[in-house]
This record gives structure tokens, C-alpha cells and sequence, in this order.
């Protein structure tokens, strides 16, 4: 099972367009870490299907860490302090989560982020991302950092506008995408996801995502 989700790809780095690039494999040395992060944040906060301000439920399943939480429903999308289901404070993030994201961001160029919140999206077979935005943070200026745990998934990386063409890039298992500056405010998503097994998260991809909301 190793050959199939880590060694085809090679850590390295790949710039995807101005601003953006692909680590590849830059957090799979934290894999353990992480996954055990992602657990007990989950026991505080279930991962959930949010409800779209148009009324749909999202297919993505998600939670968050962090001072702040991206939260949706039928009054909009923004970014809160309190868990809605729980009533209380999300879960701190973690140092494992706040670490590689710093690290993750300055290896992209990007020196000086620090993340205020993590979103935790769960993917199932079939689940996928549409193209959107970022725009729900106050600061442009700092990146975006994406990291991809389980099986794999086809990102798609468009352009300012909606209708620009997006490229199509496969991320495995410790794969991490940062993109800010010029590509901040690029459109991306993720295509329906694949059925896989991977050997520790089973048919799931985990994926977090670092931003400086407040």
C-alpha cells in the first residue's frame, strides 16, 4: 500500500503558477501526528454537513481548530469563534498543525503566517469541492495552506474569474498546496473524489486547510 499513496510522488516543490506551489510529501514525516490531532479535535467538535445559505447541505463533512471557525448556514458564511453545535470555543489548534503551517507557508515563500483557524474537511467517495473563493478572511495578504491526508484527490486550480479554465493536479497522502500574493484570490476546488482505500484513514481524505482569518 505504501508504493500506491507516497512513493509515486517525491517530496519536492513545484510552482503551479505565480504564488502558488505544490510541497509535495511535505508533511508526511508528521502523518502520525497529525491524524491523532485530527481525532480528538473531532471528539470535541463532530465533523458535520453545513447547510449553504441557498438551503443546500454541503456533501463535504467538516469541523474546525483554531481561535476561529468557518461556519455556514442559511445567514451566510463568516467566520465565528463558537462552535454552533457545541455552544463552546472551537478546539485550540494543536502545535503540530501551527508548526507546519509556518513552515509550509515560509518554504513557499511566505515568512511571517500565522494561522488563526483550521478548517477540517472530510471527503468520501464521490464527495468533491465546487470552485470557489476565499474571501471570507479580513487579510488577503497571507496565504492559503492546504494539506491533503488520506486518498487521493484531483485539485483543481482555476483562475480570478470563475469561468477561467482550472488545472487539474493530483495530491496524495502529506501533499501540501500554499498559494497567496497574486494567486490568493484564485479559484479552486476539488473534483469528485475517487473510491481508494488508504492504509489509515480507510475510503477518507482528510484535508486541512490554514488561514489568517482575523
Amino acid at each position: 500500500m505504501r508504493g500506491l499513496f507516497e512513493d509515486e510522488n517525491p517530496a519536492g516543490k513545484e510552482e503551479i503558477v505565480g504564488g502558488a506551489f505544490l510541497l509535495r510529501a511535505f508533511a508526511l514525516a508528521r502523518e502520525a501526528a497529525l491524524l491523532a490531532a485530527v481525532e480528538a479535535i473531532a471528539k470535541v467538535s463532530p465533523f458535520r454537513h453545513m447547510i449553504t445559505p441557498g438551503g443546500f447541505r454541503m456533501s463535504v463533512a467538516m469541523t474546525n481548530c483554531g481561535g476561529l471557525g468557518w461556519i455556514t448556514d442559511r445567514r451566510g458564511y463568516r467566520y465565528d469563534a463558537i462552535d454552533p453545535e457545541t455552544g463552546r470555543k472551537w478546539p485550540a489548534m494543536p502545535p503540530e498543525f501551527s508548526q507546519l503551517a509556518v513552515e509550509a507557508a515560509g518554504e513557499a515563500g511566505f515568512s511571517g503566517f500565522h494561522a488563526d483557524a483550521c478548517l477540517i474537511n472530510r471527503y468520501a467517495p464521490g464527495t468533491r469541492l465546487t470552485l470557489h473563493q476565499d474571501k471570507n478572511e479580513q487579510d488577503y495578504t497571507a496565504p492559503i495552506v492546504s494539506v491533503s491526508l488520506g486518498v487521493p484527490a484531483t485539485f483543481l486550480f482555476g483562475g480570478i474569474e470563475r469561468g477561467d479554465k482550472a488545472r487539474r493536479i493530483l495530491v496524495t497522502h502529506g501533499d501540501v498546496v500554499v498559494w497567496g500574493g497574486p494567486a490568493r484570490l484564485r479559484y479552486h476546488g476539488i473534483a469528485p473524489l475517487k473510491a481508494a482505500q488508504h492504509p489509515k484513514l480507510g475510503e477518507y481524505r482528510i484535508n486541512l486547510t490554514f488561514r489568517k482569518a482575523g
